[in-house]
């Protein structure tokens, strides 16, 4: 079996205030996109062994034990039976880059295993399975356009449709490790909802919603304001970092291609749709 698990981007992300137990509470747009990875599973003979192969952008630092593919079957095993599998897992979607790579790898494997497996699992355990791996790992069981808060994994389903408009994407090699991120922000709580915002006029986007992680980031890491100039430059009717970054995003009306204005970076660009 084999599956193509999507990037996201945050349209909006405020961080709130910080909670008793070191996490933060947010609020944001999850929007799917179509920067994909691949992920192949094969059964083998026996039962409850899990091998990975990973090929791609390489991971430095980390195991496979690492992997959040991995720390979901072997989740699953304490109560289930699962077989022995084969997993390929092919990166292209930056690592540390706001992308919600990792997340969507675990959300789409969780997946493959309930159908693979015949778990029978609904959306919803689905769901509390992978919200123990990753903030973002619940949005991409769906997949579809929603309102993040909590910590980003309470999702409430929107009504945002961006299908005919375009979108830029540019990853500036510059990986930012989100707890960092956090530990340049101060939390603020805000009177109106982003919910309310996101439904306006999209050329207001710029002056009304706001990444929270732009202005310290791009205070320490000039190179990122540059690619969010460069993409309002070049048209955009709105541009911003992507959670704690460092990938930019810009949404157009006509097809563009990234790679003309970033040839050095990792880019993406295509149509957008309401899932990926």
């Amino acid at each position: 079996m084999i599956c193509f698990p999507n990037a996201k981007i945050n349209i909006g992300l405020r961080i709130l205030e910080k909670r008793p137990d070191g996490y933060h509470n947010i609020e944001s747009v999850f929007y799917p996109v179509g920067w994909c990875d691949a992920l192949e599973a094969v059964k083998v003979e026996g039962f409850g062994k899990i091998e990975l192969h990973l090929s791609g952008i390489p991971v430095p630092g980390r195991t496979n034990d690492d992997n959040l593919c991995v720390k979901l079957y072997k989740l699953l095993l304490k109560e289930y039976k699962l077989p022995s599998l084969k997993v390929w897992l092919h990166k292209t979607i930056p690592i540390g880059a706001g992308l919600g790579g990792g997340s969507s790898d675990a959300a789409h494997f969780m997946k493959m295993l309930n159908e693979m497996c015949k778990l029978n699992l609904s959306l919803e355990k689905m769901k509390e399975y992978v919200a123990s791996l990753g903030s973002d790992c619940v949005f991409f069981i769906e997949n579809k356009p929603v309102l993040a808060s909590g910590r980003g994994e309470v999702t409430e389903a929107i009504k945002l449709d961006l299908s005919g408009y375009f979108i830029a994407l540019a990853y500036p090699d510059m990986p930012i490790s989100t707890p960092f991120a956090y530990s340049l922000v101060t939390p603020q709580k805000r009177n109106d909802s982003l919910k309310q915002v996101i439904s306006g006029d999209m050329t207001k986007w710029k002056q009304n919603i706001e990444n929270d992680f732009e202005k310290p980031l791009f205070e320490k890491y000039p190179l990122i304001q540059h690619v969010k100039e460069t993409m309002y430059k070049e048209g955009a009717i709105y541009a911003a970092m992507t959670g704690s970054g460092s990938a930019v995003f810009g949404i157009y009306k006509n097809k563009i291609d990234a790679a003309t204005w970033f040839p050095e970076y990792k880019t993406w660009s295509g149509e957008l749709t309401t899932n990926s």
